[in-house]
């Protein structure tokens, strides 16, 4: 385990060793974890990111989560809590639904790139945020298949579900508007009660 005192060290430790998992407060002397986490996420890390914020307000956890987070935990914190969250990040696995035999998905006229990490619909390309691609690839692996909150926030941003935030539609929202606001025909619907399904004709 190594500790960083600041942002710059931490990239620094970052490209020089092979960690499984990075810890980062959102207040650094340097520059935001924020930013520390955007760059090593830039740089290549794909292990899990775990940020600590006073910020909770759910624009706050949004930046963090865009950034290349995959949870967040708000002081103050138990240590138990802390290593519990930990846990949970070490065991994450990528979703076996759907059985994917090649490394690109596809549902309708919209595929996902796993290894350019990149998204087409129509042949027409789709920028995508780290955790918009997560969301989709969840969605894509689980076609027809209705995902409610509790699953979503599990399997893509392995943290509990907040029945008081809106994380999660805010982040439905967002990928709406890039993979079905701009085609004539939606693919990803609410079912009410439940949550939300990846189908062509609802």
């Amino acid at each position: 385990m190594d500790l960083a005192e600041s942002g710059s060290a931490a990239e620094s430790y970052m490209a020089q060793g092979d960690y499984d998992l990075v810890i980062l407060d959102v207040m650094l002397p340097d520059q935001s974890g924020i930013d520390t986490a955007r760059h090593i996420r830039r740089d290549g890390y794909e292990g899990p990111i775990l940020m600590l914020t006073a910020l909770s307000t759910t624009k706050d956890k949004v930046h963090g989560l865009d950034a290349g987070a995959d949870d967040y935990l708000t002081k103050p914190y138990s240590f138990d809590e802390l290593h519990a969250r930990v846990r949970a990040l070490l065991r994450r696995k990528a979703p076996s639904q759907g059985g994917a035999t090649s490394n690109i998905l596809k549902y309708a006229d919209l595929e996902l790139d796993l290894i350019q990490r990149k998204a087409r619909r129509n042949s027409q390309e789709i920028s995508l945020t780290s955790k918009e691609f997560a969301l989709l690839e969840y969605f894509m692996r689980n076609p027809e298949r209705p995902l409610g909150r509790v699953s979503i926030a599990e399997h893509v941003w392995d943290i509990h579900f907040d029945s008081e935030s809106n994380v999660i539609d805010v982040y439905i929202n967002l990928l709406r508007k890039k993979i079905d606001v701009p085609f004539p025909k939606r693919l990803i619907h609410t079912v009410v009660g439940t949550g939300y399904v990846l189908k062509e004709n609802l």
